[in-house]
This record gives structure tokens, C-alpha cells and sequence, in this order.
């Protein structure tokens, strides 16, 4: 595949969760966020656990027990991630509008250079730090350029951000490392269910805000499930493993980003919000930004390369 194909893959990814943000504030209407979660990722899991299925067995793996328990760490790195900041983020929607989500939620583009550099002692291509901080001005702009006062709600959605980040370097890391990208997805998915499901029944017994919802509210909430679980989570996330592998951690947390972008446009479709003049410009920057990500040098040959940790003198 080539890196062409790859970003489009994560532009396409970002459109669907533009929407998807939409859909995870409207079922929390008739729904608890862990529920909600567990049953759209279970979901997930479900819908694309054939694909999973058939990447083994283009692969020629046998045994896919034992592919599983060779990679099974990382594998559950990744699922405890994603849970992590799908369970921040979903929680901190209850406490924060749409638009505050989407760009705080945003934060992992300038986190995840930040991440490669500080902690993985990996350098990036000088063009990722103007690029993203483009797309960060950008999805501020979009915002209206006028967050409202933070609040609790607010900073569970900064420290989903942070997640996120740690998630998408581990979903490039791992999906390279195993070559099984959609198994990957796949078990993400399931993790991420059976933790929240935890989480839940947890939730529920203690009185911790949770109760079992009605079969009208299920049934309410059904739409959004289905959304969130086929397209934002079985169809995004799929994307974003695969696309991964053909481009580096920096230039796809750009890439993905855009679903601020998408995230204001279908508000606008759906929800009735209207862009204002400023979020025109934030509109171009973001464009800028994919554009800068989209010439830079290819992975192999860009001026990444690991810092050297030179002796004390």
C-alpha cells in the first residue's frame, strides 16, 4: 500500500469519528458511558472478527491461539489504551460540549511527537512540528477560538488526549511489529468491552452513577450504538491499524485529527451549529497541515532516527 493510499485511509477514519462524537453525546441521553461502551465495542469486535479471521489465513497462520499468546502483552497494551481514553473521553462528554471535546481531544497531536521524542528517545522530521502545531491552531480556531472555562469535564477529556496519544504510537509500534493489524483492532475492541463491562456492573452495584437502563432506553439509544459500534469503532479504528503501518505516529495523529474537522461540519448538518468566520480559517490551517504531512519524506526515508544516550562524563 502505498503512503497516498495510507493518510487517505486516516482522513477517512478521522470523517467517520467526526461523526461519531455526535453519536457518543446523544446516547448518553438514554445510557451510562460504560454500557455504552461496552456495547459498542462489543459490537465491533463481533462485526470484524471475520476480517480477523481471514488476515490469519491469508498470512498462513495456523494457529491463531498461538499467534495470539506470542504477541499477547502488546496486544493488551493496546486494548488497555484504547479503553483508557475511550472511557475518559466518553465520561468527560457527559460534563463538556462537543466542541471543547474536539479540540481537547485534539491535544494528542502535539502529544504524540512530544511522547517520541522524550520518552521512545526518537527523533521526528522537522516538518511534523510545524505541521501539527497548524493543525492545533486550526481545530482551536474551529472552536469558535473561545473555549469556554474549563471544568471537570474538560479535564478528563485532557487526560483522554494523552491516552489517545499513547494509543496511536502503540497502534503503529505493535501493528508493525505483529503485521496483524486487523487482529489487532479486533482485540482491542474486545478488551476495551469486557473492561468497561467491568467497569459497569462495578458502577451499578456501588451506585456510582450507572444503572441498568429500560428496554425503551435501549432501544433509544440503539441508533447511536449501532453508529459508534459498526462505523466509528469496527470501521474507524480498523482503518487507523491499517493505515498505520505505511505512515509514521506523528504524521498519522495529524492526519486523524481532522475529525474535529468533520466533527463541526456534520454539527452543522445535524445539530444546526453554524462555523464562524474564524473557524473558516482553522478549516485552512488543518488543510495546510494534511498537505505538509502528505509531501514530507516517506518513513523509510525521513530524518527519523533513534538519539543516542551518550555516557556521563
Amino acid at each position: 500500500m502505498s503512503r497516498t493510499t495510507a493518510n487517505l485511509l486516516l482522513l477517512l477514519a478521522g470523517a467517520i469519528w467526526g461523526m461519531g462524537f455526535v453519536a457518543q453525546q446523544t446516547a448518553m441521553d438514554d445510557i451510562g458511558p460504560m454500557l455504552f461502551i461496552a456495547m459498542r465495542f462489543l459490537l465491533a469486535g463481533i462485526a470484524v472478527s471475520p476480517f480477523a479471521y481471514a488476515e490469519m489465513k491469508r498470512k498462513k497462520i495456523t494457529s491463531m491461539t498461538n499467534e495470539i499468546s506470542r504477541f499477547k502483552g502488546s496486544f493488551f497494551l493496546v486494548g488497555l489504551a484504547f479503553f483508557l481514553g475511550m472511557a475518559f473521553q466518553q465520561i468527560g462528554l457527559i460534563g463538556t460540549s462537543v466542541t471543547n471535546a474536539g479540540f481537547l481531544t485534539a491535544l494528542y497531536v502535539i502529544m504524540v511527537p512530544v511522547i517520541m521524542i522524550s520518552v521512545l528517545r526518537i527523533a521526528q522530521p522537522f516538518i511534523i512540528w510545524p505541521a501539527s502545531i497548524m493543525a492545533l491552531v486550526g481545530i482551536y480556531l474551529l472552536s469558535g477560538g473561545d473555549l469556554a472555562s474549563l471544568n471537570g469535564g474538560d479535564l478528563l477529556i485532557i487526560i483522554c488526549a494523552l491516552f489517545w496519544a499513547a494509543h496511536v504510537i502503540l497502534t503503529g509500534r505493535v501493528g508493525q511489529k505483529t503485521d496483524l493489524p486487523v487482529t489487532m483492532a479486533t482485540l482491542q475492541f474486545f478488551i476495551t468491552s469486557f473492561l468497561a463491562l467491568i467497569c459497569f456492573a462495578v458502577a451499578s452495584t456501588f451506585g456510582l452513577g450507572e444503572t441498568l437502563p429500560s428496554p425503551a432506553q435501549l432501544l433509544g439509544a440503539l441508533p447511536e450504538i449501532l453508529y459508534a459500534g459498526l462505523f466509528a469503532g469496527g470501521l474507524g479504528f480498523t482503518l487507523q491499524a491499517v493505515g498505520q503501518r505505511y505512515t509514521s505516529e506523528s504524521a498519522a495523529a495529524v492526519l486523524i485529527s481532522t475529525e474535529s474537522l468533520f466533527a463541526a461540519m456534520f454539527g452543522a448538518f445535524f445539530l444546526g451549529e453554524r462555523l464562524q468566520q474564524l473557524g473558516y480559517v482553522g478549516c485552512a490551517l488543518i488543510f495546510a497541515a494534511i498537505l505538509m504531512v502528505e509531501l514530507m519524506p516517506t518513513k523509510n526515508n525521513s530524518t527519523t532516527f533513534t538519539i543516542k544516550k551518550h555516557p556521563p562524563k
